[in-house]
C-alpha cells in the first residue's frame, strides 16, 4: 500500500507529538499542515507561532494559518489541491464544515483527550480532573458535524490518581494519541477497524474554562478545591486572596481527618462559618487550611507578581501565623 497522504489540522503542544508520529511514520506523507494564526504571547505580546507550525516550517511543509477556515473559500481550495486522502485533526481550535470533511476519501478524524462519549468539548482534561475522574484517557474518533460525536475508531485508557496534574495527564494523553494514529487510524484506512457509534445517554460536556471559575471558594470541600487546583494547572491557574493581593495555589493534598469545626446547615451540608479559609496548622513545608468539608494541605503558592515557590520558601518571607485567612 503506497503511502497515506495526510493533511494534519493542529495547534498547541498536544498536536505536536501527534503530527511528529505522522512524520516518523513510513506509512503516512504529511502534505501540509493547517494551525490557527500567530498570537500574541508572553508580557511584551510578541506574536508567536503556534507550536505546530514551529515543527511544520522546521520539517519544510506547507503550512496554512487562516484565521477562519469557513470564512476562507481560497485556503480551503488550496488544501484541496495538496490532494490528501485523510484529515487528521488534533486540538486545531476551529469548527470544520461537512462539505471540508468530504474533500478527503477517508473524511476527517479527531484525537480527542478524553474516554469518549465522556467529556466532549473544548476542555475534557481539565474537566476529568475537575470532577475527580479515575480514569482518563484519549479517543480517535471519526469527525461529523455535531460535535465530538463521530464512530470511535480507537481508544487509549489510563488510570489517574488523586495526584496528577491536568499538565502531566495532558502530556501522557499526548504520547498515547499518537499511538492511536500509527495502529488504529491506519488500520481503519485498510478496511481492517470499523468505527463504533457512541452511547448518546453517557454523554457528558466539557465547557471551555473561563477565568472566573479559577478563584477559590474556600465553602467548598478540600476535594473538590484540590480537583480545581489540580485541574487548573493548564490555565488559568486557582487562585485566592492574601494580605489584599492574589496569590495562586499551585500544589495542594486533601488532609483525610474530620473538620471539628463543623455544623450543619439546613440543607444538611456541612459549613465551618467564619472558619472557611483559615490556617488551622503550619509545618514546615504546608500549610493546612479550612474549607467547607476538610482540611487543605497547601505545599506550592504563587505570590502576585513573584515565581511560582514552596511554602517553606513562601513562610521565609511572610509573617504568617495560625488563624490567618486566605480569601475575603
Amino acid at each position: 500500500m503506497s503511502r497515506v497522504r495526510v493533511c494534519f489540522l493542529g495547534t498547541p503542544e498536544f498536536a505536536v507529538t501527534s503530527l511528529k508520529a505522522l512524520l516518523e511514520d513510513e506509512h503516512f506523507e504529511v502534505v501540509g499542515v493547517v494551525t490557527q494564526p500567530d498570537r500574541p504571547s508572553g508580557r511584551k505580546l510578541q506574536l508567536t507561532p503556534s507550536p505546530v507550525k514551529v515543527l511544520a516550517q522546521a520539517r519544510g511543509l506547507q503550512v496554512l494559518a487562516p484565521e477562519s477556515l469557513k470564512k476562507n473559500p481560497l485556503i480551503v481550495e488550496q488544501i484541496r489541491l495538496w490532494g490528501a486522502e485523510v484529515a487528521v485533526v488534533v486540538a486545531f481550535g476551529q469548527i470544520l464544515t461537512e462539505d471540508f470533511m468530504k474533500m478527503f476519501n477517508f473524511g476527517a478524524v479527531n484525537v480527542h483527550g478524553s474516554i469518549l462519549p465522556r467529556w466532549r468539548g473544548a476542555a475534557p482534561i481539565q474537566r476529568a480532573i475537575e470532577a475527580g475522574d479515575t480514569e482518563s484517557g484519549v479517543t480517535l474518533q471519526k469527525m461529523v458535524k455535531k460535535l465530538d460525536a463521530g464512530d470511535i475508531i480507537g481508544m487509549r485508557k489510563i488510570s489517574s490518581d488523586q495526584k496528577i496534574n491536568a499538565q502531566e495527564l495532558h502530556d501522557q494523553l499526548a504520547v498515547l494519541g499518537a499511538e492511536l494514529l500509527k495502529v488504529e487510524l491506519m488500520d481503519y484506512i485498510r478496511g481492517n477497524l470499523a468505527g463504533v457509534a457512541q452511547n448518546e445517554n453517557e454523554v457528558t460536556y466539557a465547557k471551555k474554562i473561563e477565568k472566573s471559575e479559577a478563584e477559590i471558594k474556600w465553602s467548598m470541600s478540600a476535594m473538590q478545591i484540590h480537583n480545581k487546583v489540580r485541574a487548573f494547572t493548564m490555565g488559568p491557574g486557582d487562585f485566592t486572596t492574601w494580605a489584599g493581593k492574589k496569590i495562586k495555589i499551585h500544589r495542594t493534598e486533601v488532609v483525610m481527618e474530620s473538620s471539628s469545626v463543623a455544623t450543619v446547615s439546613q440543607s444538611g451540608v456541612p459549613t465551618h462559618g467564619d472558619k472557611f479559609g483559615v490556617i488551622q496548622k503550619i509545618n514546615s513545608d504546608s500549610l493546612w487550611v479550612q474549607t467547607g468539608d476538610g482540611k487543605l494541605q497547601i505545599f506550592e503558592v504563587q505570590p502576585e507578581s513573584r515565581a511560582k515557590m514552596s511554602v517553606a520558601d513562601f513562610l521565609k518571607g511572610q509573617s504568617v501565623s495560625v488563624g490567618d485567612r486566605f480569601g475575603l
